[in-house]
């Protein structure tokens, strides 16, 4: 938990939050998606995470990205920025967030792909075989990466 999370927490308790993620689809040469298995709910989706006070969107993806995986991002492309109903979340100690979350796309990146204690497993998925057991936070744009055909960003 970042610090203005861990003040904001301190103030209002477990009412809700709203938060900024930034997230990135990465694709490898073969045009398979990264996801991860995460470690506290067992759930696929991409790396990512919450924005920290002072950073830029792209700035936390790649921060995010190299935490968890130990990639560096090359050429970041906005893929969609997502809100609605399915950024609510209220975790399992009550706290209650809202996140917008900024979602990049790239095929460049650098470095051996490692997962951190966040992740039970990190690998590459062609579109047809995303699990079935997505987050369903990250489900919208995970489903939009398998179908999307368009070039132009996704606003949700």
């Amino acid at each position: 938990m970042n610090d203005y999370i861990r003040t904001m927490r301190a103030l209002i308790g477990h009412q809700t939050l709203m938060t900024v993620g930034c997230g990135a689809l990465i694709e490898d040469q073969e045009g398979r998606i990264l996801l991860q298995k995460r470690t506290d709910h067992s759930l696929w989706g991409i790396p990512g995470g919450i924005m920290e006070v002072g950073e830029t969107f792209e700035e936390t993806a790649r921060r995010e990205v190299l935490e968890e995986t130990n990639l560096k991002l090359d050429d970041l492309k906005l893929f969609g920025v997502y809100s609605g109903s399915s950024g609510f979340s209220e975790y399992e100690n009550g706290d209650k967030v809202f996140s917008v979350q900024i979602i990049f796309s790239t095929t460049g990146h650098q470095g051996q792909l490692k997962q951190n204690n966040e992740s039970h497993e990190v690998r590459f998925f062609h579109r047809d075989e995303v699990p079935q057991n997505l987050n369903q936070h990250q489900a919208p744009f995970i489903t939009d990466w398998v179908q999307h055909n368009s070039s132009l960003p996704i606003i949700k």
